[in-house]
C-alpha cells in the first residue's frame, strides 16, 4: 500500500510541474509559487506521515514498508542537510558583510564593497543588511541612486531573504523534479516585478527603468540564495521596464485558492489518525 501511494505522489508531483505559467504577471505569482510549493510539500507530509505510520513492532523485513521507510529518511535528511548548509553558508557571508564600513547614502544606512562592479542587494535573513558597491555610487546619478534603494527598501518590506532562503532550500532538494530551474527564475523574476511596482509608488518609474538600464548586467552579481537584489533575473529587463512604462494591475494578497491548493498538499497527514486507529 505505501509503494502505491508514494508512486502516486511522485507522478503527481512530476506531472504538476510539467504545468506552464502563462497568464499576467500579478497572476503569474501565485500560480508559479503553487507549483513550486505543491510538490515539495506533498513529498515532505508523505515522508514524515510514512515514518509516522510505523508500528512499533516495524522491522525491515517487509521490503515494501522498509522501501518506503529508508526512502523517507533519505529525503527528510538531504531536505535537512541542505538547509543546514545554506543557512551556514548564509551566515558565513553575513559576518563577511559585517567587516565592510557603514555608511549613510542617501538617507539610508548601508554597507559599502570596495569594487568598480556595480551591484546592490539586501543580505540577511529576517532583517538583512543593504549593501551597495562603490562602483555603484560612481555610476549612478543622485535621483537614480535613491531609486535603486527604495527597490531595495521593497525587498526588505516583503521579507524577500527570508522567504527565498526557504524556497532556495526547496529548490536544491527537488532539483530532480522538471522544470524546477524555470520555476525558480520565474519566481526571482517575478518577485524583482513586485518590487518594481512597491517603488513605482514611491519614485518617478521613469527613474527607476533608467536604473534598471544602466545597473542590471548580464553577468549579474550572484550573492547567494540569502540576498535578494535589483539585478535578479537580467533576462527579464524588457519585462520589467515594459511593466514600469506602461499602467500595471495592482497587487493582490494571494487568493483563497492558492492557500487550498497548498493545503492540499498535507493531505498525507490526514491518513496518519486513521492508520494509527486501525494498528489499536
Amino acid at each position: 500500500m505505501h509503494v502505491m501511494l508514494t508512486v502516486l505522489v511522485l507522478a503527481l508531483c512530476w506531472g504538476l510541474r510539467r504545468s506552464v505559467v502563462s497568464t499576467g504577471w500579478v497572476r503569474r505569482w501565485p500560480i508559479a509559487l503553487l507549483l513550486f510549493l505543491w510538490p515539495p510539500c506533498l513529498l515532505l507530509t508523505t515522508a514524515l506521515s510514512t515514518l509516522w505510520m510505523c508500528p512499533d513492532h516495524f522491522t525491515l523485513v517487509h521490503w515494501d514498508d522498509g522501501a518506503m521507510h529508508l526512502l523517507s529518511l533519505l529525503f527528510l535528511g538531504s531536505l535537512t542537510m541542505v538547509c543546514l548548509r545554506l543557512a551556514a553558508e548564509g551566515y558565513a557571508f553575513i559576518r563577511q558583510i559585517a567587516r565592510y564600513p557603514l555608511i549613510d547614502v542617501a538617507g539610508r544606512s548601508v554597507r559599502v564593497i570596495d569594487t568598480p562592479e556595480p551591484f546592490v542587494a539586501q543580505v540577511g535573513f529576517w532583517r538583512p543588511q543593504l549593501v551597495v558597491s562603490s562602483g555603484l555610487m560612481v555610476t549612478l546619478p543622485q535621483d537614480h541612486l535613491k531609486a535603486v534603494l527604495c527597490h531595495e527598501e521593497a525587498h526588505y518590506y516583503y521579507r524577500d531573504t527570508f522567504w527565498f532562503f526557504w524556497l532556495g532550500c526547496l529548490r536544491r532538494a527537488t532539483d530532480w523534479l522538471p522544470n524546477t530551474k524555470l520555476l525558480w527564475e520565474e519566481l526571482l523574476a517575478l518577485r524583482e516585478l513586485r518590487a518594481d511596482q512597491w517603488t513605482a509608488q514611491r519614485v518617478d518609474p521613469l527613474l527607476l527603468a533608467e536604473s534598471l538600464v544602466l545597473v542590471v548586467q548580464p553577468n549579474a552579481v550572484n550573492l547567494g540564495v540569502c540576498s535578494a537584489s535589483i539585478a535578479d533575473g537580467p533576462h527579464r529587463l524588457t519585462e520589467r521596464i515594459d511593466a514600469l512604462l506602461r499602467p500595471t494591475q495592482p497587487l493582490v494578497p494571494l487568493a483563497v485558492w492558492f492557500w487550498l491548493g497548498l493545503l492540499l498538499g498535507m493531505f498525507p497527514l490526514l491518513a496518519v489518525p486513521l492508520h494509527l486507529g486501525c494498528l489499536d
